[in-house]
């Protein structure tokens, strides 16, 4: 008799809000469907306001069900869940729909929820950096690790990098604790899109590097401002061309504050930012690029350079431990206060360039997705216990 596939739920990450969220789960969600076909139902559990595009997309991956409810419009049942152990009404809607593992990211849903749960907790940024969050979403964040652990959660890390901050951080935690490294397998129909034409539509060089990150501080845009800054003074054009979105709950001004430094350097022909793309133009600009650049300050994981590594993209990386974890050293590194190590990595990647190279995904690629894919579901059965 064959068993039936285990019922996980996971709760909608708007892409709109972090793109790198909403791509894990549209990776995972595909990597288990293509290596464990049949094993597993992914449960998205979405507000009613939640991006139609966004959700029509995961559920057209094999196997992903979308159930939208109340309960899942902010975090209505919060208040109850640390008060009285339980939200309610989120509980409700996990019976409903037969799930036998809750995945809980950015959320609790009470000690007294009878169905197993795993904490995913990509990185301690607010540990790391605190100086980034205001005090409240600092505490409000703190205190949601804290009683996920005091609950008993499995905790699911993305980087060993994570697992050390873990361990420094909550020295006492006797939980299960499982290290699940994210790999990427970009969809094929995603790649039909000519990088050449994508350039063109944006009105690109052929040569530019590429920044798909969005705008938080700590993701370092300004140090990219600082390093085209030098670059220009050097008689040097180089164009870095960014994607992402502008918006940060967290500091709602940091874009306006960047971009004002980018018009008051006359650096807008070399900083060009496209703001929120759709994906296939994503992927094209990528494989096309002379090199993906990340400056970011913290990283759990890096979205971005797994892309990368998937095409065989070269990169230019900010020198902290994740992106060394991620690479095994194949990248150009320079620390995150450093733009003329920066600057120097962009004269010299650029004048190495040799025309227009469009990638596609190495031979490799699906090794390190089955991995993930395997990692992931061990995590998920071995909380089902």
């Amino acid at each position: 008799m064959t068993p039936r596939p285990l019922r996980f739920a996971f709760g909608h990450i708007s892409r709109r809000l972090w793109a790198g969220g909403y791509n894990y789960q549209r990776n995972l969600f595909a990597a288990l469907a293509r290596f464990l076909p049949g094993e597993f139902v992914p449960v998205v559990f979405a507000g009613t306001g939640a991006d139609e595009h966004e959700l029509a997309e995961l559920a057209a991956i094999p196997g992903v069900e979308v159930v939208r409810s109340e309960a899942f419009d902010g975090q209505p049942g919060l208040a109850a869940a640390l008060g009285l152990g339980l939200d309610r009404g989120a509980a409700a809607a996990f019976r409903a729909a037969r799930v036998d593992v809750v995945v809980e990211a950015a959320r609790f849903f009470g000690w007294r929820l009878a169905i197993p749960a795993v904490a995913w907790i990509p990185d301690l940024q607010h540990r790391s950096m605190p100086q980034l969050f205001p005090t409240t979403a600092r505490w409000r964040r703190e205190i949601g690790f804290r009683v996920q652990i005091a609950s008993g959660r499995t905790i699911m890390l993305s980087s060993e990098s994570a697992f050390r901050d873990f361990k420094a951080y909550y020295p006492h935690a006797r939980n299960r604790v499982s290290v699940v490294r994210f790999a990427t397998q970009p969809p094929a129909a995603f790649l039909n899109t000519a990088p050449s034409e994508v350039i063109a539509s944006y009105g690109l060089p052929e040569s530019y590097f590429y920044l798909p990150n969005q705008f938080y501080r700590h993701k370092n845009h300004q140090l990219v401002v600082d390093a085209l800054t030098i670059l220009k003074e050097r008689g040097t054009n180089v164009v870095v061309c960014a994607s992402g979105s502008t918006e940060d709950r967290r500091e709602p001004g940091y874009y306006d504050l960047v971009n004002s430094v980018v018009q008051k350097r006359g650096l807008e022909a070399h900083f060009r930012h496209l703001g929120v793309i759709p994906l296939p133009h994503v992927y094209a600009l990528l494989r096309a690029s002379t090199a993906l650049l990340n400056p970011s300050r913290f990283e759990g994981w890096s979205t971005t350079v797994e892309e990368a590594k998937s095409f065989g993209v070269p990169m230019i990386l900010s020198d902290i431990d994740v992106h060394r974890e991620q690479t095994s050293g194949a990248a150009r590194y320079f620390g995150v206060d450093d733009p003329v190590a920066l600057a120097d990595h962009l004269m010299q990647a650029s004048r190495d360039a040799h025309g227009l190279v469009v990638r596609d995904v190495v031979a490799h690629q699906d090794e390190s997705v089955s991995a993930f894919a395997a990692n992931f579901a061990a995590t998920m059965r071995q909380a089902a216990d």
